[in-house]
């Protein structure tokens, strides 16, 4: 996983052409999630696909990106569930980047909150700028839910950002994956 913005890909072509296929790669957080997606509700990660790479979102506690990339359908510390084709885009490569450094500076790690502004936030609004139509509802609901019962929710979430959790040392002392936070915060609903 390489924290964005990277220059190692900068200034690449995509063959010549400017067509290429969005993807919505949308993982399992917890178990649970093979009970609850039939009812449409669960608890996920998604990333956006295109031009051979994956990018998402993810908390740390420093005032710079959350935006990463990855291999596709191969985000460390997630369990991959499904791939759904949202569309195409005639971005190039570069001119996605592009789009990436720019959702970057709005999306840092210290802003991420599990209800408010999520990876699937992040998705959505990658998806909305490139094809006018958002990701499925089923893949945040559960945030928009929590966002409807703010006030029922424990106080540790209803903040507007991410707050330094504890360290354990299971988790890398500088970067711990987000599923490790996520899980982290949902031991105190």
């Amino acid at each position: 996983m390489r924290l964005f913005p990277s220059n190692s890909s900068k200034g690449q072509s995509n063959g010549g052409s400017n067509r290429a296929l969005l993807y919505l790669n949308v993982y399992d957080l917890t178990p649970i999630n093979n009970y609850l997606y039939w009812f449409g509700i669960g608890i996920f990660h998604s990333g956006i696909e295109v031009h051979g790479l994956e990018y998402g979102f993810g908390a740390h506690e420093y005032p710079t990106s959350g935006v990463f990339e990855v291999e596709p359908r191969s985000c460390p510390g997630f369990i991959f569930r499904r791939s759904i084709l949202l569309g195409s885009t005639n971005l190039s490569r570069s001119e996605f980047r592009s789009l990436m450094e720019q959702l970057s500076q709005k999306y840092h790690g210290d802003t991420y909150h599990l209800i408010a502004k999520n990876c699937n936030h992040f998705t959505n609004e990658v998806c909305m700028q490139l094809t006018g139509k958002p990701i499925p509802g089923w893949v945040n609901r559960l945030a928009q839910l929590g966002s409807f019962c703010n006030c029922l929710l424990p106080e540790s979430i209803q903040v507007t950002a991410v707050r330094h959790l504890p360290d354990h040392p299971a988790y890398s002392a500088i970067f711990p994956t987000q599923m490790m936070k996520d899980q982290i915060l949902l031991q105190h609903l």
